[in-house]
């Protein structure tokens, strides 16, 4: 299996003996040994049906396939890197977060309705799910919070990055007396997550969206 190592927190260093990755497509800033690169449609693997989802949901994000003897070096205009691993389960992650993961990884889309608008993304993020490496940006030192049965998180849209575990998602609106007067965070559109896992944040919000227009 590939080994991924950091080099600082902007800078992931990929060991290949072999194996292959998929990552965004333009990441890579240099290599050591022999490399082949072949770009892939949207998400990678997704075929024709894949790609036309994406681009009716508004989004453009392109994988490539990297193979070969030696070290790839990945970035993405000095973003966090934050490295998520799966065993088994599943990372539903914003599209515009996701760096590069283990070739055996599955990819898809899933629907996200009133989170893609309000957060600036399309209508469906994406889904990875296998025994592997998952590398995903942030903008800003990522940080996994935990949500239990008994305490359920509630997230600002734009500051949302991915989540696993069983987890429920709803769309909250948090209008109050205080936010028609003015006087409120601005935070009028939440997500709240309910169940069992961990749902990974960003200390910056994404520009766009409608979050904080009511």
């Amino acid at each position: 299996m590939a080994q991924y190592r950091m080099n600082g927190s902007n800078m992931l260093a990929v060991d290949l003996m072999g194996e292959t990755i998929r990552a965004l497509n333009g990441s890579m800033v240099a290599y050591e040994g022999q490399m082949t690169f072949k770009r892939q449609g949207m998400t990678g693997g997704e075929g024709l049906m894949g790609a036309v989802r994406r681009r009716v949901a508004g989004e453009s994000m392109t994988l490539m396939e990297i193979s070969g003897q030696g070290t790839v070096y990945l970035a993405h205009e000095a973003t966090e890197i934050n490295l998520v691993p799966l065993q088994g389960d599943t990372l539903l992650v914003e599209s515009d977060s996701l760096l590069a993961l283990d070739g055996q990884l599955s990819t898809g889309v899933q629907f996200t309705g009133l989170r893609g608008m309000t957060s600036g993304q399309g209508l469906a993020t994406t889904k990875v799910e296998g025994h592997g490496t998952v590398a995903i940006l942030s903008d800003g030192p990522a940080i996994a919070l935990e949500v239990t049965q008994q305490q359920p998180l509630s997230v600002d849209p734009q500051a949302y990055v991915a989540h696993r575990g069983q987890l429920q998602q709803d769309f909250v609106t948090d209008v109050n007396w205080r936010t028609v007067l003015g006087q409120g965070s601005g935070e009028s559109f939440q997500l709240r997550f309910t169940g069992h896992g961990l749902v990974y944040i960003q200390p910056a919000e994404r520009g766009g969206g409608l979050a904080g227009e009511v």
